[in-house]
């Protein structure tokens, strides 16, 4: 995936940043997600591998609605806010994570996701995602299993 504004900007640095974390670091923050919350600690590992940690710039998009869902994020740090059609909302904050749908099935973004703070986040590709589940088709089940309880509390909510 390619982000909008990826490139170098004037100052010549890249607007994302990677940052290094341990593998058991972010499998443990993964495990926290609740599409992932059935996986081994070894197939959370195994995730981890394939990820890395990205921070933006206060006022950088992280995704833009409309483009392709090639990647899921979890926030570390930081703040965002995320608009539709450019109507806020709602906020996302460390601990919380998006993209998911969109990086099961591919389909274009439903909102922009821009930074509001300085951002630090765990990003995971679609095609990651996708290899593993041929890979270890066990895991793709697990994941569906936590897709299913998301979409419950999702739908607890509304009926609240």
């Amino acid at each position: 995936m390619i982000l909008r504004g990826a490139g170098r900007g004037p100052t010549g640095r890249r607007p994302e940043q990677a940052i290094r974390r341990t593998h058991r670091e972010t499998a443990e923050a993964l495990s926290h997600v609740p599409f992932f919350s059935a996986l081994s600690k070894r197939e959370l590992r195994h995730l981890a591998e394939d990820t890395d940690v990205v921070t933006f710039a206060a006022g950088q998009d992280i995704v833009e609605e409309g483009m392709l869902g090639e990647t899921m994020y979890l926030v570390l740090a930081g703040e965002a806010k995320v608009q539709q059609g450019g109507r806020r909302l709602g906020s996302i904050r460390p601990g919380d994570f998006f993209g998911e749908v969109a990086v099961l099935d591919g389909s274009p973004r439903s909102a922009t996701v821009t930074a509001q703070t300085p951002l630090t986040a765990i990003r995971l590709y679609r095609h990651t995602l996708l290899g593993l589940f041929k890979a270890e088709p066990g895991i793709a089940l697990k994941v569906l299993d936590g897709v299913v309880k998301r979409v419950r509390q999702l739908t607890s909510a509304l009926d609240a």
